[in-house]
């Protein structure tokens, strides 16, 4: 083999095999194409996702803004129980002290 056939033999390889490489990329974007099925399918299925977020957004809202008034609620449940402690503590100390003086007077009485 002299070296003008070596080059028309490389050259006939390379030929087949750039083909079988163009023939299998075709092969792969035909088989992989995308249909308007699938297109239409894939948007429906971003409308849904979209609608989901939307309506997890809305939850998160009323989560939030149940939470500040359970907040605020809770708030003036424990002001109303430190008001009527401190009452409790003040009728306490003012029961003590009428016991306290009802015993002098028992006391001083004999």
């Amino acid at each position: 083999m002299n070296q003008t056939e070596f080059i028309a033999a490389t050259a006939i390889i390379l030929f087949v095999v750039f083909l079988l490489g163009w023939f299998t990329h075709w092969a792969i974007a035909r088989f992989s194409r995308v249909t308007k099925a699938e297109m239409g399918e894939l948007e429906s299925m971003a409308q849904s996702l979209h609608e989901a977020e939307e309506e997890r957004d809305q939850a998160l809202v009323l989560l939030e803004e149940r939470e500040r008034e359970l907040s605020a609620q809770m708030a003036q449940t424990e002001a109303e129980l430190a008001a009527a402690m401190e009452g409790l503590r003040d009728a306490r100390r003012e029961t003590q002290d009428l016991r306290s003086q009802i015993e002098k007077s028992a006391r001083s009485g004999r």
